[in-house]
């Protein structure tokens, strides 16, 4: 009698490292930097703590790997906006609509927030002070933005950024103010 084995397909690292940067996504949107830990991130993507330890060498490490990737995603979805754009919609439109499909993801977009809120970081600080200057610096130059229009957009795009992290829309069955706000800010 012969007995099968089974074997289990073993991920790539590269696979390994998407998994668990999607759970630190996951986590550290959830619970902010300062209330995660690398176990927490390790347990959600079903490794072990030295693995992510080994992988990122710090929290704070896998924090800014986390944040640039979710930096990169808005950058790309602001060129594709714009590759794609047609001569009737206006680039504030074009990438309004594309940050705003993005913000969809309440990961990516709750990493973002936390991120803003530590300037003062000795590292986190400057590279997410860094990325958004980077967003300044692409409606400048690639959307042909004066600095007052880009000023403007930014100032859009973290009043979404705020309702939307605030759940707002899900109360406007309920609250009249909250059903304003987001017909206001979201559009219906």
């Amino acid at each position: 009698m012969s007995s099968v084995i089974e074997k289990r397909s073993r991920m790539s690292s590269d696979d390994r490292r998407d998994l668990v940067l999607a759970a630190a996504t996951s986590v550290f949107a959830e619970a902010g930097y300062h209330g995660t830990t690398t176990d927490t991130v390790a347990r959600a993507a079903g490794v072990s703590q030295p693995y992510v330890v080994r992988m990122f060498g710090t929290k704070e490490n896998l924090f800014i790997t986390v944040l640039t990737r979710a930096l990169d995603l808005v950058m790309e979805a602001f060129r594709s906006a714009l590759a794609s754009r047609s001569p009737e919609t206006s680039v504030e439109t074009a990438l309004g609509d594309s940050y705003y499909e993005l913000a969809q993801d309440r990961d990516v977009l709750l990493c973002l927030m936390h991120a803003f809120t530590m300037g003062s970081h000795p590292v986190i600080g400057p590279c997410a002070r860094d990325g958004f200057l980077s967003v300044f610096e692409f409606l400048r130059t690639d959307g042909g933005m004066s600095a007052a229009e880009a000023q403007e957009f930014l100032a859009g795009g973290m009043l979404i950024n705020t309702v939307l992290g605030l759940r707002i829309p899900d109360n406007a069955g309920v609250n009249p103010c909250a059903a304003e706000v987001t017909d206001v800010v979201l559009g219906s």
